[in-house]
Parts: structure tokens; sequence; C-alpha cells
């Protein structure tokens, strides 16, 4: 399967970026250091309140709190999408040696990344869209860091693109961020694994069929023999 296959999108609604960013939440231990990356992953601070979740922001905060509104924002208290937060009690800031010294240390327990194209053998492609037409230009900012200096990496993206192309792809036709560091991939439809095996499918959303998202899927899926309906 290619990225030319055809792809059919279920009439079923698709749920909403922070029921995306919920479950990955609910996928977090407590006492883990994880970094979010720009988009669909900022939303995850927004639900590890009474959580023991150390988040750790690129450009030099630890324990970073969920999105700041109003009185609570600070001009200087920023995620990677530059989005206000708060500040949890011991919370500390650093310079961005520092910063990146616990990402390629190894220090960061998971990142949760965005991405346009995830391949089968977990290769993740997030930092240039040549339908943009700038030809090789781009930001690929820290994620080829986080991508492979993080011991789990998790993918939070809507499953199509806006004009219905797979995003999910034998192999990804957009230039890597980094290769084969994808560990699981949460859309608004599904939550799939990639194994040495392949891509598994895990869950799916309420009144979403495995077939369903095969078919939205350019790269051929495993059905999980616990394969469920997805919980938040």
């Amino acid at each position: 399967m290619s990225a030319t296959k055809k792809i059919i999108v279920p009439e079923i609604p698709p749920i909403e970026r922070e029921m995306i960013a919920l479950r990955i939440a609910n996928m977090l231990e407590d006492g883990s250091y994880v970094n979010l990356g720009i988009g669909i992953p900022t939303l995850v601070s927004n639900w590890i309140e009474g959580r023991d979740i150390n988040l750790q922001s690129e450009i030099g905060m630890l324990k970073c709190g969920p999105l700041a509104e109003d009185e609570e924002i600070e001009q200087d208290r920023i995620n990677a999408s530059c989005e206000f937060v708060m500040e949890l009690p011991g919370s500390s800031y650093f310079d961005i040696g520092t910063s990146f010294a616990m990402i390629r240390g190894g220090h960061i327990d998971v990142a949760v990344l965005g991405a346009l194209q995830v391949s089968a053998s977990g290769d993740l492609a997030g930092w240039n869209n040549p339908a943009r037409g700038m030809g090789a230009v781009g930001n690929i900012g820290g994620s080829m860091d986080l991508a492979v200096g993080a011991k789990k990496v998790i993918v939070a993206m809507d499953h199509v693109t806006v004009d219905g192309k797979a995003k999910i792809l034998t192999e990804c036709t957009y230039s890597l961020t980094a290769k084969a560091c994808v560990d699981v991939i949460v859309t608004n439809y599904a939550l799939i694994e990639v194994t040495p095996e392949g891509l598994v499918l895990k869950e799916a959303i309420d009144g979403v069929t495995a077939e369903d998202v095969q078919n939205m899927t350019a790269a051929p899926l495993i059905i999980a023999d616990d394969f469920k309906e997805m919980e938040f």
C-alpha cells in the first residue's frame, strides 16, 4: 500500500484534539519526565492536574502547568508552541543548553510530538511539508533531538490531512525528522502501536471499526487480539 491508495474516511465524526491529548495523558506514568511538542501535544498539559507528571519545555522550564488564561498569563512563561502556561510547585527555569542536555542525555521519559507523516517502521516526518512550495526550507527545531533522545515517542495527530490524504504510510514521502523512533500513534480515530512486526491497531473511537481505520491508513495494519473501543 502506498500514499496513492484511495483513502475512505468514515462518516463517524472524529474526536476533538483535546480528547487525543486526554488519551495520551492517561498513558503517562506518574513520576515520568515528559516533553510536549508543538500543536496537539501541548494540550496534554491540561490533563495532568493532580498527577506526578514533570513536563519539560525545551525553552528552559521544568514542571510546566496547564495552559494559562487571563490573569494567569506571564509573558515569559511559554511552551513549545509559544502558548502561555502556568507554573506548578517546584517549577524551575534554566538556559537552552541545559534544556537540551536533558533531552540529548536521555533524561526525558516520553516525548509527545506532532507529525506530518509516520511510516510503518516508525519513521517520523514532522518539519517540512512540500505542499507549501518552499522546497527544503523548514524549521526542524528541537524535534530531531527529542525523537532520538526520549525513551519513548508518542505521536499525536489527525489521522488524515485536511484534503483527505493518508498520514500513516508504508514509507514517508516527506523529509524525515528521525528514523524508527515512533512507539505509539494516537489520532482522532485510533491508537496504533509501532512494533517490529508492523503497525498494530489497538483502539478505535466509538462507532469506528478496524476496517474503517484501515481504509484511511496507507500502511497495512495488524488488528490486535484485544482491539477495543478507545477509552478516556
